[in-house]
């Protein structure tokens, strides 16, 4: 079968499932969706509108907040440093960052609202921060992170401030597997031992070998004309464009965890990397260790919601049993959409979702900007687009289950 085969029929497959995402009662504004195999983009598709008030059409170049699909290009940059023996991921995060020391740990709260706290018995390592083990939280995610935020004054991450994520451990490191701002101390890390902005650093050792260039935490003039407006969806629906809703342009910190802005071409050049075991940019060892559980006993799960107009609460495919990499979620388990066991994934909160399934050499990129996260027009969206890459590919005879 002729790889020309194969695109057309992804495109006559995939642009149905883009058109009813965007077309169906409760859809999404806009929708940029591209498959990359381990040699190119194999379909790249856009369909409705960037902003709903200004009808200006989604294109395949449009520039989106990427949140946290940030994160496995933070970890990329620091398993660089890794393989230049510069760091060890069994390494104290103080050592780089000594503010991590600072951080306590979270026992509870007094009649008053105020926060119970103790020292950490443990030292935070950057193996905790990749695995999301270390006690973080997101305010977004945690009723408790958000409380103390309150009650002591800690600015929301969206602020883009080192203060930001100096917020509080929600249990003693390494308990148990909790997603939080740790990739953005991981970031910290990565400019300590460069002494550079983690934005120059993800230029030079990532971004320049893999010809990404239309990516950054600070958007140039052209990316701010093609970027797509966030939206948010109301508990009756509607939703309703956010054009103000943009992170600090420059940013006081380079985000780790989930400051870049692309668009999502550049992202499959990354994907396609991972796809090609590190070519360019990391050693084959390093991208198969990346893409293993680091979690051992431990499992990842779903989420609960603190603040309903940025997430819904929710899991990705219920019933799947999940670990986690660095740093990535990985499936032990296959998942309904067809991809097999051992694969990677993630996503971000202006429900932003991509996949790399190293098995069969296939990756996958589905982007809005909807708020609150999970929701219900854009994941829907994202699960059919996914069960229709791995049914076409199979009805050609290109994937092993």
């Amino acid at each position: 079968m002729t790889r020309q085969a194969v695109k057309d029929a992804l495109k006559e497959t995939l642009d149905k499932v883009l058109d009813t995402a965007v077309g169906r009662a409760g859809g999404a504004p806009g929708v940029v969706a591209m498959v990359t195999d381990r040699d190119g983009n194999i379909y790249e598709g856009a369909a409705g509108v960037r902003d709903l008030g200004k009808k200006t059409p989604m294109t395949t170049d449009t520039v989106f907040a990427l949140f946290s699909t940030t994160k496995a290009i933070t970890g990329t940059a620091l398993m660089k440093l890794v393989e230049e023996g510069k760091v060890s991921l069994d390494d104290p995060v103080k050592k780089y960052v000594p503010e991590i020391a600072e951080i306590p740990v979270l026992e509870g709260f007094d009649k008053d609202g105020q926060p119970k706290l103790r020292e950490a018995k443990t030292d935070v390592t950057i193996n905790m921060l990749m695995l999301h083990t270390a006690g973080f939280g997101y305010e977004f995610f945690s009723h408790e992170d958000r409380k103390y935020r309150e009650a002591k004054g800690v600015p929301s991450i969206l602020t883009s401030t080192f203060d930001s994520v100096k917020s509080v451990l929600l249990f003693e490191p390494g308990e148990r597997w909790n997603y939080g701002v740790n990739i953005d101390w991981v970031g910290k890390v990565v400019e300590a031992v460069s002494g550079k902005r983690l934005g120059e650093v993800m230029a030079e050792r990532i971004f320049a070998p893999l010809g990404m260039s239309d990516i950054g935490f600070t958007l140039s003039p052209s990316m701010m004309e093609r970027r797509a407006t966030i939206h948010s969806r109301s508990q009756d629906g509607q939703l309703t464009p956010k054009p103000e809703l943009i992170l600090p342009q420059s940013p006081e910190m380079d985000m780790g965890g989930h400051g870049l802005y692309a668009s999502i071409g550049e992202y499959t050049k990354f994907i396609r990397m991972i796809l090609n075991d590190g070519a360019g940019v990391l050693k084959p060892e390093t991208v198969a260790q990346m893409s293993q559980n680091g979690l051992g006993e431990l499992k990842s799960g779903g989420w609960i919601s603190s603040d309903p107009t940025l997430a819904n609460d929710g899991e990705f495919y219920p019933g799947v049993q999940k670990s986690w990499s660095y740093t990535f979620q990985v499936n032990d388990e296959p998942t309904p959409t067809g991809r097999p066991a051992g694969q990677l994934m993630w996503s971000g909160l202006a429900n932003l979702f991509y996949w790399i399934d190293r098995k069969n050499g296939i990756g996958g990129y589905w982007a809005t900007q909807i708020f609150p996260f999970q929701d219900v027009g854009s994941y829907l969206g994202f699960l059919e687009f996914e069960s229709a890459v791995y049914s076409t590919l199979k009805r050609f005879g290109q994937i092993t289950t």
